[in-house]
């Protein structure tokens, strides 16, 4: 399955992340910090599918440096990147509850249209 903005999900079906969920895998995303002087901003990683050996740490390691070297600079970014480095270093946000039931809409979505296509011919 290859769906942009999740990352590993290559050569997965729904079914297999299903399955893969069932013993420890999970979707994450990793907070990071950015600071210009007087403008501090907060984003989101794209998100990440870990399997359930994965360390969650390490992937979120890139986003933990990068707030290291950039958050701090402002009032707001030393909040920001004492949460980012405890969420990071935690494994990341899991977010595979809402990730999967969006995959499972999407899915139902297309099925839909291609049975109103057969049926109706678009």
């Amino acid at each position: 399955m290859d769906v942009p903005g999740i990352r590993g999900l290559e050569g997965l079906s729904l079914e297999d992340i299903k399955d893969e969920i069932e013993v420890g895998g999970k979707f994450v995303q990793y907070i990071y910090c950015v600071s210009y002087i007087v403008v501090v901003s907060r984003r989101l990683s794209p998100i990440y599918f870990l399997f359930g050996d994965e360390s969650g740490v390490k992937q979120g390691l890139q986003y933990t440096l990068l707030s290291l070297l950039t958050g701090w600079w402002g009032l707001w970014g030393i909040i920001w990147t004492f949460q980012s480095i405890y969420t990071n270093s935690t494994g990341g946000a899991d977010v595979t509850s809402t990730v999967v039931a969006a995959l499972e809409d999407d899915i139902r979505d297309q099925s839909l249209g291609q049975w109103i296509k057969r049926e109706y011919g678009s």
